[in-house]
Order: C-alpha cells, then sequence, then structure tokens
C-alpha cells in the first residue's frame, strides 16, 4: 500500500511534465522538484507562463532577478495561490511568498520562497491498520542581488536551497535537498518615439538552477534538477498616457541530458538508467546541447515556446493573454492562458485562468490563480 501510495505522489508531481503515449515519448526529460517550471504567480500564468522580459514587477525572482534593478518603487512584497488538481482535490496547492528592496537606483536585493503542498495522504501496510496521515511538500528559498551595469542593462545572481520531502513513511528517509544558482541578464532601452506612439524594447535571459543532483535517500539514484535556460523579448506599444499594449515572447530549455539508449538494444532500460545517472550536472547542463538521438531536429523539439500580451489602462486595469506550447514528443503541454490585474494606489491583485490545448490535460486546467501585490517606499524614475 505504501508503494502505491508513493507512486501516486509522484504520478501527480510530475502529471504536467510527461506523459504516457508512445515512440520517442519515452526520451521525455523529468527532473527533480519538476513544479520550479510552473509559474508561481498569476501575471506570468496569463501571459502563457513567461516572464523573463516583460516588466519588472514583485514576481521576479522565479523568472529573471535582474528586472529588480529596474524595480520603480524601494519595496515590493507578494504572494500567490495556484490550486493544483483542483478538479480532483481541494489540497494541493503551489504557494509564492517574494520581497524585494532597491539599495538604491542602481541595484536591488529580494528573496522569495515557493511551496507546492501534495495535500494530506493516508498510507498503511494494510486496510485494517489505522492509517498514518502524511503532508509530502517540495519547497525552495532564495536570495538574489541585482546590479545596473548601464541606464539600460542590468544582471543578476540568485542563490537557491531546494528541498523535497515525499516521504510516505516516517521510518524512512525519501527527502532530498540541493543547492541552485541562477545567473540572469535584463535589457530595458529608453522610451523611444515612432509614428503615432512611444515604444520601449525588453530583453532578458536567464540561466536557473544550476546546482548538484538531488539525492533522496542514501540507496537511490541521484536526479537532475531543472536547470533550464530562459531567454525572450517584448516590446511596450504606448499609444497614449491612458493605453499601454506589451507584446512578449520566450523560448525555454532544459539543461539536462536526453534519455538515451546506450546500449543500441531498441529499449531505455535499467542499464541505459546508470549510465544516464553517471551524468554530472555540469556536465549534462554542455551535454544537453547536443546529445538528442535523432539530432538538431530533436534539439529544437526540446524548446518550449510561450507569446503573451498585456493591455493596463491609466495603469489600473490589465487584460493579459498566452499561448504555451511543448512538442508532443517532449511532454506535449499545450495550453492557452486569460488573466486580469487590478491596481489601487500601492496594491496590485492578479488572476489568471488556463485552458488546455493537449490531448495530455493539464494540472492546472480548469484552475483560477491569483495574486496579491503590495509596493511601497520611495520612487525611482527607470
Amino acid at each position: 500500500m505504501k508503494k502505491i501510495t508513493f507512486f501516486l505522489i509522484v504520478a501527480i508531481t510530475f502529471a504536467d511534465f510527461s506523459t504516457f503515449a508512445q515512440g520517442q515519448r519515452d526520451r521525455v526529460i523529468t527532473t527533480a522538484v519538476p513544479f520550479l517550471l510552473v509559474a508561481a504567480d498569476a501575471r506570468a500564468a496569463g501571459m502563457g507562463d513567461q516572464g523573463v522580459a516583460t516588466s519588472p514587477d514583485v514576481f521576479s525572482q522565479q523568472w529573471n532577478p535582474a528586472k529588480y534593478a529596474f524595480a520603480t518603487r524601494e519595496n515590493g512584497v507578494s504572494i500567490s495561490y495556484s490550486p493544483y488538481l483542483s478538479e480532483i482535490v481541494n489540497d494541493i496547492f503551489l504557494g509564492s511568498l517574494n520581497y524585494h528592496h532597491k539599495i538604491d537606483d542602481r541595484s536591488a536585493v529580494a528573496s522569495s520562497l515557493r511551496y507546492f503542498s501534495l495535500g494530506n495522504i493516508e498510507t498503511r501496510n494494510t486496510f485494517e491498520e489505522n492509517p498514518l496521515i502524511i503532508s509530502p511538500n517540495e519547497f525552495t528559498f532564495d536570495l538574489s542581488y541585482s546590479l545596473k551595469l548601464s541606464e539600460t542593462f542590468s544582471m543578476a545572481v540568485a542563490g537557491r536551497y531546494l528541498r523535497s520531502d515525499l516521504r510516505v513513511d516516517l521510518n524512512e528517509d525519501t527527502s532530498g535537498s540541493t543547492f541552485g544558482v541562477d545567473v540572469a541578464a535584463f535589457y530595458q532601452s529608453d522610451q523611444l518615439t515612432f509614428s503615432g506612439f512611444d515604444g520601449m524594447w525588453r530583453i532578458g535571459a536567464n540561466i536557473a538552477n544550476i546546482g548538484p543532483k538531488m539525492k533522496y535517500d542514501d540507496a537511490g539514484q541521484e536526479n537532475f534538477i531543472p536547470t533550464n535556460l530562459k531567454a525572450g523579448a517584448g516590446f511596450d506599444f504606448i499609444f497614449d498616457i491612458d493605453n499601454r499594449l506589451g507584446t512578449y515572447i520566450e523560448f525555454n530549455k532544459l539543461l539536462v541530458p536526453t534519455p538515451q539508449d546506450f546500449d543500441g538494444d531498441g529499449d531505455i532500460d535499467a542499464e541505459d538508467d546508470e549510465q544516464y545517472n553517471d551524468i554530472g550536472s555540469i556536465e549534462g547542463i554542455f551535454k544537453s546541447f547536443g546529445d538528442a538521438p535523432d539530432g538538431f531536429s530533436e534539439e529544437l523539439k526540446e524548446f518550449t515556446l510561450a507569446l503573451g500580451a498585456e493591455y493596463w489602462y491609466q495603469d489600473k486595469f490589465a487584460l493579459r493573454a498566452g499561448y504555451f506550447n511543448e512538442s508532443e514528443e517532449k511532454g506535449f503541454r499545450r495550453f492557452f492562458s486569460l488573466g486580469a490585474g487590478f491596481a489601487y494606489e500601492s496594491v496590485i491583485i492578479d488572476a489568471s485562468y488556463l485552458f488546455s490545448t493537449s490531448s495530455v490535460p493539464s494540472p492546472l486546467e480548469g484552475t483560477l490563480r491569483f495574486g496579491l501585490s503590495f509596493n511601497f517606499g520611495d520612487s525611482f524614475n527607470n
């Protein structure tokens, strides 16, 4: 019974990143703590799970901490809540808590806590004995520092502690921990004048979660953490003082090796897994750019694409839309998203909703996600 419960937990945790069809899908890349690849905030979720090149906000830590150097308020605090598998259960969720502080006009520090709860689960050895209630969970805590290197360009570094506790027996240690590092860059142009409107360019990139593998127990294998490369660009159309439209595009690639049929027997079996697990985390980053068995065409399939738009009226009301696409052979996450934002003085409320367009259901299908932000302190003109 304990084993059944454990595999149920793992299936739920990886539900949005794995698939059960045939063909090349045995080469879907899976990692520990995959919740790190899910948008924790409603603003990014409303634009197709992207934020590496969008305008700075308090939630920037997950996407691109270099954006904090361009924040317009001295301090910001935010909290978000995303129900998970809400059509099946009511106690699985992803939440985040964020804070940033601008030291001066050129630099900022920030921290965030992301928490993924898998709810309460009963586990027992036999159907007759009293159940043991467990609460498996995963979380990360990170700190970042960002600095403007010029009036239009900034960089940041972040350090992150990752903890995953999927234990199904309090007498057995099936939890793991490790650390990761982010290196990020952000460009925001000056406001440009065109015929009929003004505009602003933004470009961002972030290599996130660079770090050692995670090991759950002494006898178990080590699992890659979701080291990934985000890169994107955006352009704001500033029509007048009341109307602004931002359009964005983002690409994302896991910097984790592709599972291989190393012995050439036609199957990826335990022997192949053993050789795969011998690959180091840093070695795996470099391998990930050229190890797909079908060559360059398969490497391209390992990139995801997100498109998004955000319209603001009088900096008080926002409408958002986005689309996320992943290859059918590499996970098949495909969905549209809609979102809205409401700002009153220093408070911003965000909400988003996801519509899956894939035959693989999303755990966030039919889920309203919420975010609440407070900005206070001195203002900075960026």
